[in-house]
């Protein structure tokens, strides 16, 4: 259990059978009484986002959260199946719980997987990966000072924007928070 002096940024609770992560937290003492906390929480299951007082020193649950190593394996319909890299276990997840992140795991790729009671929520990628440019217009010689943009699609099926100098087959460092172009390799 954790007590109300162990909150911290990115703390993950749990209130009444229900996950949150800790987005903000304020100790404030008012005119009368003990200290209380005031917390921001984005419940882990949805995504929504409440505010909730606490009094000092009051206790709340850890959750059954767990983060394991597993494979990417492959796309089924709407749904992404992984293996388990300990037990050769395949887990299947549901593509909308990742938040976008789907649309950069290559068939093979080793990632991170958050699990709440043996559950699938989230995967954890790496913040940049090297990917193959499969298709984009061709470029201009010439036009590699302009801040001038085209569409390309990536190896895995997502499209983002580019410099007009990236051609088909060049391999671009992109950011999978922000889903831009960081540069060529």
């Amino acid at each position: 259990m954790y007590s109300t002096t162990d909150f911290r940024k990115g703390l993950k609770i749990e209130i009444d059978g229900t996950p949150y992560e800790i987005i903000e937290f304020q100790h404030f003492k008012p005119g009368k009484g003990g200290a209380m906390v005031r917390t921001k929480l984005r419940n882990i299951l949805n995504g929504r986002v409440v505010d909730n007082t606490f009094r000092s020193g009051e206790k709340v649950e850890r959750p059954n959260l767990e983060s394991r190593d597993m494979q990417f394996l492959y796309h089924e319909g709407d749904q992404l199946v992984f293996m388990d890299m300990t037990t050769y276990e395949q887990l299947h997840m549901d593509e909308g719980s990742t938040g976008g992140k789907a649309g950069f795991l290559k068939d093979g790729q080793e990632c991170r997987v958050l699990l709440y009671n043996e559950k699938p929520l989230d995967i954890d990628i790496p913040a940049s990966l090297i990917m193959e440019v499969i298709d984009t217009e061709p470029g201009a010689k010439g036009d590699t000072v302009s801040n001038v943009t085209k569409p390309a699609r990536l190896e895995t099926g997502i499209s983002i924007q580019v410099p007009i100098f990236v051609n088909t087959g060049d391999r671009v460092k992109v950011d999978t928070r922000t889903k831009e172009y960081l540069g060529r390799e």
